[in-house]
Order: C-alpha cells, then structure tokens, then sequence
C-alpha cells in the first residue's frame, strides 16, 4: 500500500512539471506580438520638453499611431532597423498634423508639428511663418494661464525658468504663468495657438524650398524649440526632413501628470492634470485661408 501511495506521489509530481520550453515560446511569441503592435499599429509616447507647448506639456502621455503616412525604418519598435529611405504604402503629411521624427544625426524620437509640405517655399520673417510668398494669418488669443509648478523638471532642469518674466499670483493664491500666444491658421484650415514671446534667431529663417518626399517641421513654443529652423549640430532637424524618418502622426493623450509625481504609486492620482486625458491632438479645421500652393 505504502509503494502504491509512493507512486501515485511520483506520477502527480512528474506531471506537475514545468515545459520551460512551451513557456518561452508562448513568452516569445508575446513578446513578438507587442512589438508588431508598436511598430505597426500604435505605441505610447511622453512629453519630456516645453517644445510643444501650450499645446503638449512636459508630462503629457499620449498615443502615437504608426500607420497614417505608411511605415518606414522608424516605425519598427525602438529603432531596431537600420537608417533607411525605404517607405512601405507612404502618405503625405496634412498641414498641422503633429509628427515624431528621428532627427538624422541620432536615433530618438522628437514630436514636432507639419507647417509646410514638399514643394512648399516657406520662410519666417519676425516670427511669423511666411508660405509660398504668404504670410500665414496669426491672431492674438487672450494669455493663457499655465502652472507655474516648480517640481516640473526637464532632464533634470526646471521646465519653465525662460518664462520667468510672465509669473504671476492669481487672487486664489494659484501660481500661474501667464504667456502670450497667437492663433495660427494655415492654408487647409487646421488652427492650433503658438507661443511667440522673444525676438531671437529662430524668428528670421530664409526662403527654402520643401524637396519631394520631405516636410518642414516646427514646435508650437517658437522660442523653445530645436526643429527645422536649427542646425543639426545644434539639435534641430536641420531643415525640412524626409518622410522616410517620420515615424508616426500623435492622436490623442492619454493622461498627463504635473511633476508632483513620485516613485509612490499613492502620488500619482493628486498628480494627474484634470481635463486633459483623451484630449484630441488633430488641429480643428477653422475657415480655410485661400493661399495658393505655390508648387
């Protein structure tokens, strides 16, 4: 009796064993599946700069999809691919769309925002984008009202210490920056604001044509951004970029913290910024501007 309980103990302990080699296959073809989803579909993007403000803030978790414009090397999860031009089903950019492009000089995503598309001639003359020989409409808004929240850090430097000037304290003891901003509006109708608050280099940049196959690319913080206006060896985009480094178009957020965040999980719901998850990232189409293209 004893030898039969021992061998019942045996077989159940036998057939309790681990198949290891299912496992890393079923680990495997997990895996395979969430990289073909980033690299194909969609994967999730942060705001770690100012560059795109007041329209992304540093904070923001959004979705970029991969395959409004076709896939490229870029698309593939975390640059895996190498450089390439190759483009698979390419699109073409709609003005005001916001991109991410991998700059050619280094391999990490920067989101900046389409302001000319190829055979475009574009310039900007004291600030102001100036397309096929015509100066994009621009309209004063009423200032806006950012947090002036000193835990909000970019790469390991206070975010907002250019804007120093516009702190102010509202009557409900809120510490605001409050910036002055325009309403652009370009040649399909797609309007979105931008900050403009300096009279410095990025403002004056001399005709240039959009080559085929490529875009001209601007963050919405005109002051405060390293795009298609900058040298690549200043860490901009070094003028208009082939579509074949524009990895995806951003869609929509999906919540955003304000930099009161910590390791403690218990601190991320005072964190969270209010009305910002799922907010829209495509630019409303306002009455079109009748502009010719120019091409």
């Amino acid at each position: 009796m004893t030898d039969e309980i021992e061998n019942s103990a045996s077989t159940q302990a036998a057939d309790k064993k681990v198949d290891w080699l299912a496992e890393i296959r079923g680990l495997a073809l997990m895996l395979l599946a969430v990289l073909a989803f980033h690299s194909f579909v969609a994967k999730p993007f942060f705001i770690p700069s100012i560059s795109m403000m007041p329209n992304l803030l540093v904070g923001d978790r959004l979705v970029v999809s991969k395959y409004p414009y076709g896939w490229n090397w870029s698309s593939v999860s975390f640059h895996l691919a190498p450089r390439s031009t190759w483009r698979a089903l390419g699109g073409t950019p709609e003005y005001g769309d916001i991109v991410i492009v991998v700059p050619r000089n280094r391999k990490e995503d920067l989101i900046k925002r389409v302001v000319a598309l190829p055979g475009d001639r574009i310039a900007v003359v004291n600030g102001q984008i100036v397309l096929n020989g015509k100066p994009v409409p621009q309209t004063i808004e009423p200032p806006l009202q950012i947090d002036a929240n000193d835990n909000q850090m970019c790469e390991g430097v206070q975010c907002y210490t250019s804007f120093a000037a516009y702190r102010t304290r509202l009557p409900s003891g809120r510490d605001v920056y409050e910036l002055p901003n325009m309403r652009e509006t370009l040649p399909n109708g797609a309007s979105y604001i931008v900050i403009d608050h300096l009279d410095q280099s990025l403002d004056h940049y001399p005709e240039v044509k959009v080559p085929a196959g490529h875009v001209f690319l601007m963050g919405d913080n005109r002051d405060h951004s390293a795009d298609s206006r900058e040298p690549l060896e200043l860490n901009g985009l070094g003028g208009p970029v082939p579509l074949s480094d524009v990895g995806g178009r951003a869609e929509f957020i999906t919540f955003s913290f304000n930099g009161n965040e910590s390791w403690n999980p218990l601190s991320w719901w005072g964190a969270l910024r209010s009305g910002r998850a799922w907010h829209s990232l495509r630019p409303p189409i306002e009455h079109v501007v009748s502009q010719k293209t120019g091409k």
